[in-house]
């Protein structure tokens, strides 16, 4: 079965991102952003820019009566993820495929529980420096998609989200053992999300040598270390692969903790150091480092 229609959710910056590189290549009808009327209203009213282009989006409703979509992204907030999964009930069909952009190791737990497991493929979004503000989203790296069945790559669903990626010029990765590839990324963040937050910088301080690069693998290394109790097995190999993603961004993008900061927004705290912290206590492991951004950050919120 060919993918056809796409449906997204969320207009973050990687909503934005997927959303304006397939509206060029799919005609209007078959690309579907789904929102509240309030949202739409705003949107439409205000416009939303990718790189400086307005991007031209189809809006529906969570009530609009739609065809399933053949394949759909959920780009939100891990804490907007329960609301979303109500608001794309209208989307869902038999052979609907569901790829999951958002941060963490448990949104495709989510979503399976709630749609069905039938219908997830394991996603990662990585190498992006998509930065928004406001309605306007800018990258210099536009990143790739990298996807995978639970138990490996060669599915009915796997070959058909290939074959539509191939067909639409999207960036993409096929990866065997994505559990690995998303505690890989889950360690990334919790170094990379949180540091940059708690020394109010961008990537260029990670960058290069110095205090904040050297609390970034520290945090990094206190999830290696819960990976081998949670039977993942990461390495100081996958540390140096995510050092060297990390230093292909450009040095003046900023990663979401730190943006959502800037607008004086609610963090996904909770999701990075928060999680570390109680798999922590689970496993009777210190993660001392994760405590203290765990703390600095709650302080930096405090003040919102």
């Amino acid at each position: 079965m060919e993918i056809k229609n796409v449906s997204i959710i969320g207009l973050g910056a990687l909503g934005i991102m997927y959303g304006h590189h397939l509206s060029k290549v799919l005609p209007k009808a078959k690309l579907r952003i789904i929102a509240d009327q309030n949202r739409i209203e705003k949107y439409q009213h205000e416009g939303i820019f990718c790189n400086g282009e307005r991007c031209n989006f189809r809006y529906v409703t969570p009530e609009d009566s739609v065809e399933p979509a053949d394949l759909l992204i959920f780009a939100v907030k891990y804490s907007g993820l329960q609301e979303a999964m109500r608001a794309a009930q209208n989307h869902i069909g038999a052979k609907t495929i569901i790829l999951s952009t958002l941060n963490g190791i448990s949104s495709e737990k989510d979503i399976g529980s709630h749609f069905g497991y039938d219908k997830v493929l394991y996603c990662v979004a990585q190498g992006m420096d998509a930065v928004k503000t406001g309605n306007r989203q800018t990258y210099d790296n536009f990143g790739l998609l990298c996807f995978g069945d639970k138990h490996g790559i060669d599915s009915e669903k796997v070959k058909r989200l290939t074959n539509f990626f191939d067909k639409v010029n999207m960036p993409y990765e096929l990866d065997a053992n994505m559990a690995k590839r998303q505690w890989g990324k889950f360690m990334l963040n919790v170094g990379v999300n949180q540091t940059v937050a708690v020394f109010e910088s961008d990537y260029g301080k990670i960058q290069q040598d110095g205090d904040a690069r050297e609390m970034m693998i520290a945090a990094m290394r206190e999830v290696i270390q819960l990976s081998k109790y949670e039977g993942i097995h990461l390495t100081e190999e996958d540390l140096a692969y995510w050092l060297e993603v990390i230093g292909k961004l450009s040095p003046h993008g900023k990663p979401s903790m730190r943006q959502d900061m800037e607008a004086r927004r609610k963090s996904e705290l909770d999701l990075f150091a928060g999680t570390v912290l109680e798999l922590g206590r689970q496993h009777g492991a210190a993660t001392p480092v994760n405590e203290e951004l765990y703390r600095k950050i709650s302080e930096m919120e405090k003040a919102f």
